[in-house]
């Protein structure tokens, strides 16, 4: 893995995106949506996880967040092995999932493929962590961040997009509670 992909400052302040595995589009019904919303309040409150800047795209997420225990490598496993196992168990158990066998098929044919996985590979296996190290930076990936679901094609206006901390920056903390922005704006 490349240098330029790990996190040397565990105190410091990142950049993630990470994807399902085949950049599945699973994240099209709201019970999938939930399990990351609690996901992400369960980690901030119980784990240290500072949140900034989020949005959930359908086959994967953003993030801009710090870990107040200096472990952002252990957080960011830990929340993809719990979201994996209730996400797959939200698929099974979903009555609704009209592409149900398809999805659990793609996750086991991907967890074969691995010797570290014991059934299914929900998420692919890197987080491409980036240092923000600057104020400019730091805007530059927020505005990235927000702007996903508008090039995307799926909203023309960024605080459209329901799973998007650009609603936070608004005063809208509807979905998620984020750590202060003050700082960004």
């Amino acid at each position: 893995m490349s240098r330029k992909y790990k996190f040397h400052n565990k105190g410091g302040l990142y950049f993630v995106s990470f994807a399902t595995v085949n950049w599945i589009d699973v994240f099209t019904r709201q019970v999938y949506f939930n399990v990351l919303a609690d996901s992400i309040n369960f980690c901030r409150k119980e784990k240290g996880m500072e949140l900034y800047c989020y949005c959930f795209m359908p086959s994967h997420l953003h993030f801009i967040f710090r870990s107040a225990k200096e472990q952002p490598m252990e957080l960011l496993r830990d929340f993809k092995k719990y979201t994996s196992k209730k996400i797959v168990e939200a698929i099974e158990d979903n009555p609704q999932e009209s592409r149900k066998e398809w999805l659990l098929w793609m996750f086991e044919r991907a967890g074969k493929k691995e010797g570290n996985v014991s059934k299914h590979q929900f998420w692919q296996h890197h987080n491409k962590p980036i240092e923000l190290w600057s104020e400019k930076v730091i805007k530059q990936k927020i505005d990235y961040i927000h702007n996903n679901p508008v090039e995307s094609g799926f909203v023309t206006n960024t605080i459209d997009w329901k799973y998007s901390s650009a609603r936070n920056y608004q005063d809208d903390n509807t979905v998620l509670e984020i750590d202060y922005v003050g700082f960004f704006e």
